[in-house]
């Protein structure tokens, strides 16, 4: 008996939500050319809900200040998109560091987001394997985010962070920015298996459950941004 043929893997299915015309079209059109199955385009956070609903995507790319007032509508679209479509992956691009948005993307303790300046988008690799960890329930947050929540931290905050030591400091930063550990290993230019310990401690000092891997990086990358808060 001749063996079932294997189920073709579908593209990774996206909408856009994003008012200027070129970016959009560019993402689009990078994305396209790399396999990724952009289903919608919205101009305002209105139009967000409506293909959001409507389509089912695995993954939206939401650009913060949308139409009418440009302030934070497309964020509090992507919130309440989330909310009603639980699975619902979401990336954030935005002109400049606002932190407090990642914050509120992640309050929920669930993955599958990312927040990242504009400029990233020229980085077309980083930027591919950023949307393919936030679609895949990791987080990716960018560097010049998370090294602005560092300089807070250093500012005077982040008492939840005090018990831990330099190293895991630096591993919480790198897991905060989404890296992998093979990845944070390569960074810090130590083993895996070290990372994985620093990993460990990290949820220990945390106090973070036991629980699924990802879950829990989640939470202590949820737990950095409220301590530099």
């Amino acid at each position: 008996m001749a063996p079932e043929p294997e189920e073709e893997e579908r593209p990774m299915r996206v909408v856009i939500a994003e008012d200027h015309a070129l970016l959009r079209e560019g993402i689009v059109a990078l994305l396209r050319e790399h396999d990724f199955d952009v289903v919608a385009q919205a101009e305002d956070g209105e139009g967000l809900l409506r293909i959001v609903g409507g389509h089912q995507p695995d993954l939206a790319i939401v650009d913060v200040r949308l139409p009418p007032t440009f302030t934070d509508e497309g964020l509090r679209a992507a919130i309440a998109a989330r909310d009603r479509h639980p699975g619902l992956s979401v990336l954030v691009l935005s002109q400049y560091v606002e932190p407090v948005y990642t914050a509120e993307l992640l309050e929920s303790g669930q993955g599958g987001v990312g927040y990242l300046l504009k400029e990233r988008v020229g980085d077309v690799r980083g930027f591919l394997d950023a949307i393919r960890r936030v679609a895949a329930g990791g987080t990716a947050l960018d560097r010049e985010v998370v090294a602005e929540l560092v300089r807070g931290r250093d500012a005077g905050g982040g008492a939840l962070l005090d018990g831990l030591t330099p190293r895991e400091r630096e591993v919480l930063t790198l897991m905060a920015e989404g890296r992998t550990n093979a990845a944070i290993a390569e960074a810090l230019v130590v083993t895996p298996k070290a990372v994985e310990k620093h990993v460990s401690n990290l949820f220990a000092k945390l106090d973070l459950p036991v629980g699924h891997g990802d879950h829990r990086r989640v939470l202590a990358v949820l737990a950095f941004l409220r301590a530099t808060d």
